[in-house]
């Protein structure tokens, strides 16, 4: 039996949790003792959801962050997005310390993690093996989140800086980069060869898409009965709000924009928000809306005949394992990166919000309407999504990704 622990970046949408959650709960059936650890509500009901222990927040408290959020959701690639999030050493020192207690005190044999550059640091510090589960714009070798632009600007910021002067606290090396913290002893991508490329120099493999949804998992009975003579659209929004602000990563500009754009056409809608409460402004929705904080994945994309979210991995995996077409409002450049791969494969749509002067996204709803009635009316995207389907029901996912793991687990008990 082998101790894991699963980290992510612990914020609160269920992006990074739903393609954990999934791997963590096969290694636990498996009989190996896990926990995670995301103290965010969102994943914290997920993980709860699944049965797995999710480790409490250490006695240290974990300092607040004040980043560079619109240099962050405007990223070339994942080190400028750094910038953004660890461009302040006091937060950098005191989530170091966290981790290290947290790691410490549940003395793993093995670190899992996606996308917490502090725990990747951490595990290293500790000297733990590491595996790493990502998408590929994540992946040290990516090409960035811009990937259909030329080539990345020179002198763009990084966190390096920040991050090695806590690493040399610990007799680490510095690093150029600290998206190499990134690449694991161990690196899985999740995502195929086609929606997630990589160079073939990197050290990685894919496992395919991975989506949880908990084995008894069922949609409502009243979306059973709803009629077949008009479309179903899915909203998945993620989380709306991040504050009681606006910041550049919300997504109410996906509720707004389907509300205005949607309201009276001829289709039914259920709008999820990803166990996210919805804002006071939508206490009254139009008639054929129907709202729930959340649904099971996997079976939601797959009732639906189209979806519309904001860009996240997850919900890219979803509609192209589900084979369900997808118009996509991406609201960051690491989605729009997501979103292009999509309409790549000809499986869907983009329409591209723009920063007002207010702070808040706006969006041309007459573009957005065209779009969705395009993408429902001819089948071609469709097509392309379930070809999409069969070339991923070929790769082994949460399983797949659990073998691999285990292997390596065996591999350096030897």
């Amino acid at each position: 039996m082998t101790k894991f622990l699963f980290t992510m970046l612990p914020a609160n949408d269920l992006g990074l949790p739903t393609r954990m959650v999934p791997i963590a709960r096969a290694l636990a059936d498996r009989g190996h003792q896990v926990a995670v650890f995301n103290p965010a509500p969102a994943p914290a009901k997920l993980i709860a959801e699944a049965g797995l222990l999710n480790l409490p927040m250490p006695s240290r408290s974990m300092p607040p962050i004040s980043g560079d959020f619109a240099r962050g959701s405007a990223a070339w690639d994942v080190e400028e997005l750094f910038a953004g999030l660890y461009s302040d050493e006091t937060f950098v020192s005191g989530a170091t310390a966290v981790y290290l207690d947290l790691i410490r005190d549940y003395a793993p044999d093995v670190v899992v993690d996606s996308f917490d550059l502090i725990a990747c640091l951490t595990t290293r510090i500790l000297k733990v093996p590491l595996v790493t589960v990502l998408q590929g714009n994540f992946h040290p070798a990516s090409h960035g989140f811009l990937w259909w632009e030329t080539q990345r600007p020179h002198q763009l910021p990084g966190a390096a800086p920040f991050i090695n002067k806590v690493a040399a606290e610990h007799s680490l090396p510095p690093v150029a980069r600290c998206v190499d913290y990134m690449a694991g002893d161990l690196s899985l991508i999740v995502g195929t060869p086609e929606t997630d490329p990589l160079p073939s120099t990197a050290n990685v493999t894919h496992v395919g898409p991975i989506v949880w949804q908990r084995g008894n998992a069922a949609l409502p009975d009243w979306l059973a009965s709803l009629p077949k003579d008009k479309p179903l659209i899915w909203v998945y929004s993620g989380n709306p709000r991040y504050g009681s602000s606006p910041n550049p990563f919300d997504s109410i500009i996906v509720i707004r924009t389907v509300i205005a754009a949607l309201g009276d056409a001829p289709v039914q809608v259920v709008l999820t928000t990803g166990h996210q409460e919805l804002p006071e402004e939508f206490a009254v929705l139009p008639a054929n809306f129907r709202h729930l904080a959340y649904l099971p994945g996997p079976a939601m994309a797959a009732r639906a005949d189209l979806m519309v979210h904001h860009g996240g991995h997850s919900s890219v995996m979803a509609s192209l394992l589900a084979g369900t077409p997808a118009v996509i409002i991406p609201t960051s450049t690491e989605r729009e990166s997501n979103a292009r791969r999509l309409t790549a494969v000809g499986a869907g749509e983009i329409v591209k919000p723009v920063n007002g002067d207010d702070g808040e996204k706006h969006i041309d709803v007459a573009d957005f309407r065209a779009k969705v009635n395009r993408v429902v009316q001819e089948p071609g995207y469709r097509s392309c999504a379930q070809r999409m389907a069969a070339s991923m029901r070929q790769y082994g996912g949460a399983s797949e990704a659990a073998d691999r793991i285990e292997r390596f687990a065996r591999s350096i008990a030897a």
